[in-house]
Protein backbone atom coordinates (compact mmCIF):
# COMPACT_ATOMS: atom_id res chain seq x y z
CA UNK A 1 0.00 0.00 0.00
CA UNK A 2 1.56 3.55 -1.07
CA UNK A 3 2.60 5.88 2.21
CA UNK A 4 -0.47 8.39 2.27
CA UNK A 5 1.79 11.57 2.78
CA UNK A 6 3.54 10.80 -0.56
CA UNK A 7 0.60 10.39 -2.81
CA UNK A 8 1.46 9.05 -6.70
CA UNK A 9 -0.87 11.42 -8.29
CA UNK A 10 -2.58 10.95 -11.71
CA UNK A 11 -0.61 12.68 -14.88
CA UNK A 12 -3.10 14.19 -17.04
CA UNK A 13 -3.80 11.26 -19.60
CA UNK A 14 -4.43 8.60 -16.31
CA UNK A 15 -6.99 11.70 -14.70
CA UNK A 16 -9.01 12.19 -18.28
CA UNK A 17 -9.12 8.18 -18.71
CA UNK A 18 -10.52 7.97 -15.38
CA UNK A 19 -13.00 10.93 -15.90
CA UNK A 20 -14.15 9.13 -19.34
CA UNK A 21 -14.52 6.04 -17.97
CA UNK A 22 -16.80 7.35 -15.05
CA UNK A 23 -18.66 9.13 -17.62
CA UNK A 24 -19.13 6.35 -19.95
CA UNK A 25 -20.14 4.23 -17.26
CA UNK A 26 -22.92 6.11 -15.59
CA UNK A 27 -24.21 7.00 -19.10
CA UNK A 28 -24.77 3.51 -20.50
CA UNK A 29 -25.90 2.28 -16.97
CA UNK A 30 -28.84 4.87 -17.23
CA UNK A 31 -29.64 4.37 -20.81
CA UNK A 32 -29.66 0.60 -20.17
CA UNK A 33 -31.76 1.07 -17.16
CA UNK A 34 -34.19 3.42 -19.33
CA UNK A 35 -34.18 0.48 -22.04
CA UNK A 36 -34.92 -2.34 -20.34
CA UNK A 37 -37.76 -0.93 -18.03
CA UNK A 38 -39.08 0.53 -21.06
CA UNK A 39 -39.06 -2.63 -23.11
CA UNK A 40 -39.58 -5.25 -19.86
CA UNK A 41 -39.97 -3.24 -16.81
CA UNK A 42 -37.52 -4.41 -15.34
CA UNK A 43 -34.21 -2.94 -13.63
CA UNK A 44 -30.89 -2.77 -14.49
CA UNK A 45 -29.88 -4.98 -11.19
CA UNK A 46 -33.48 -6.81 -11.75
CA UNK A 47 -31.80 -8.20 -15.22
CA UNK A 48 -28.39 -8.75 -14.08
CA UNK A 49 -29.90 -11.17 -11.44
CA UNK A 50 -32.07 -13.16 -13.82
CA UNK A 51 -29.29 -13.28 -16.38
CA UNK A 52 -26.51 -14.60 -13.63
CA UNK A 53 -29.11 -17.09 -12.48
CA UNK A 54 -30.17 -18.55 -16.24
CA UNK A 55 -26.17 -18.58 -16.94
CA UNK A 56 -25.77 -20.90 -13.66
CA UNK A 57 -25.96 -24.70 -14.52
CA UNK A 58 -29.52 -25.46 -12.88
CA UNK A 59 -30.92 -21.75 -12.76
CA UNK A 60 -30.13 -21.67 -9.02
CA UNK A 61 -27.57 -19.42 -7.24
CA UNK A 62 -26.49 -19.18 -3.30
CA UNK A 63 -27.90 -15.69 -2.56
CA UNK A 64 -23.98 -15.30 -1.38
CA UNK A 65 -23.03 -16.25 -4.97
CA UNK A 66 -25.20 -13.85 -6.15
CA UNK A 67 -24.20 -10.81 -4.27
CA UNK A 68 -20.73 -11.74 -5.13
CA UNK A 69 -21.50 -10.76 -8.64
CA UNK A 70 -24.16 -8.72 -8.15
CA UNK A 71 -24.38 -5.30 -9.53
CA UNK A 72 -25.88 -3.93 -6.47
CA UNK A 73 -25.28 -4.10 -2.45
CA UNK A 74 -26.34 -6.84 -0.54
CA UNK A 75 -29.35 -4.94 0.55
CA UNK A 76 -30.05 -3.74 -2.89
CA UNK A 77 -29.67 -7.80 -4.04
CA UNK A 78 -32.44 -8.30 -1.31
CA UNK A 79 -34.73 -6.34 -2.20
CA UNK A 80 -34.90 -6.51 -5.95
CA UNK A 81 -34.73 -10.81 -5.69
CA UNK A 82 -37.67 -9.71 -3.53
CA UNK A 83 -39.16 -7.78 -6.26
CA UNK A 84 -38.71 -10.66 -9.19
CA UNK A 85 -40.32 -12.57 -6.47
CA UNK A 86 -43.33 -10.71 -6.29
CA UNK A 87 -43.27 -11.08 -10.31
CA UNK A 88 -42.88 -15.03 -10.15
CA UNK A 89 -39.84 -14.56 -11.90
CA UNK A 90 -37.70 -16.10 -9.00
CA UNK A 91 -38.68 -18.21 -6.14
CA UNK A 92 -36.42 -18.23 -2.75
CA UNK A 93 -35.86 -22.01 -1.61
CA UNK A 94 -33.90 -23.14 1.40
CA UNK A 95 -30.20 -24.24 0.66
CA UNK A 96 -30.03 -27.73 1.31
CA UNK A 97 -26.48 -28.01 1.94
CA UNK A 98 -26.90 -25.26 4.70
CA UNK A 99 -30.06 -24.56 6.67
CA UNK A 100 -29.15 -20.95 6.50
CA UNK A 101 -28.64 -20.41 3.31
CA UNK A 102 -31.26 -19.03 0.49
CA UNK A 103 -31.21 -19.85 -2.77
CA UNK A 104 -32.49 -17.88 -5.59
CA UNK A 105 -34.26 -19.91 -8.70
CA UNK A 106 -35.17 -18.71 -11.89
CA UNK A 107 -38.84 -19.81 -12.36
CA UNK A 108 -40.28 -20.75 -16.06
CA UNK A 109 -41.70 -16.78 -15.79
CA UNK A 110 -38.76 -15.40 -15.29
CA UNK A 111 -36.64 -17.03 -18.08
CA UNK A 112 -39.65 -15.90 -20.39
CA UNK A 113 -39.25 -12.31 -18.97
CA UNK A 114 -35.12 -11.89 -19.16
CA UNK A 115 -35.43 -13.85 -23.28
CA UNK A 116 -38.23 -10.59 -23.55
CA UNK A 117 -35.64 -8.14 -22.45
CA UNK A 118 -32.14 -9.72 -24.23
CA UNK A 119 -33.34 -8.78 -27.23
CA UNK A 120 -33.74 -4.81 -26.44
CA UNK A 121 -30.75 -5.20 -24.01
CA UNK A 122 -28.53 -7.10 -26.87
CA UNK A 123 -29.26 -4.37 -29.39
CA UNK A 124 -28.58 -1.22 -27.10
CA UNK A 125 -25.01 -2.81 -25.68
CA UNK A 126 -23.63 -3.40 -28.99
CA UNK A 127 -24.94 0.30 -30.03
CA UNK A 128 -23.28 2.03 -26.58
CA UNK A 129 -20.54 -0.10 -26.43
CA UNK A 130 -19.04 -2.24 -29.30
CA UNK A 131 -19.90 0.14 -32.29
CA UNK A 132 -18.79 3.03 -31.21
CA UNK A 133 -14.72 1.70 -31.46
CA UNK A 134 -12.88 -0.10 -34.34
CA UNK A 135 -11.85 -3.83 -33.77
CA UNK A 136 -8.56 -3.35 -32.56
CA UNK A 137 -9.91 -0.27 -30.22
CA UNK A 138 -12.22 -2.87 -28.96
CA UNK A 139 -9.83 -5.42 -28.75
CA UNK A 140 -7.52 -2.96 -26.28
CA UNK A 141 -10.49 -2.26 -24.05
CA UNK A 142 -11.14 -5.40 -24.07
CA UNK A 143 -7.94 -6.82 -23.09
CA UNK A 144 -7.21 -3.74 -20.55
CA UNK A 145 -11.00 -4.84 -19.15
CA UNK A 146 -9.65 -8.05 -18.48
CA UNK A 147 -6.96 -6.87 -16.91
CA UNK A 148 -9.03 -5.03 -14.55
CA UNK A 149 -11.17 -7.76 -13.60
CA UNK A 150 -7.98 -10.15 -12.90
CA UNK A 151 -7.03 -7.28 -10.37
CA UNK A 152 -10.53 -6.58 -8.50
CA UNK A 153 -11.05 -10.46 -8.14
CA UNK A 154 -7.68 -10.51 -6.22
CA UNK A 155 -8.10 -7.76 -4.23
CA UNK A 156 -11.37 -9.02 -3.37
CA UNK A 157 -9.82 -12.25 -2.43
Amino acid sequence: MSDMADPTWLDRRELTAWKQFLSAGAVINRLVDQQLKQDAGLSHPQFEVLARLADSPDGRLRMTELAGAALTSKSGLTYQVGQLEKAGFVAREGCPSDERGIVAALTERGREKLREAAVGHAALVRELFVDGMSRKEFGALAEGMDALHRNMKNRSG
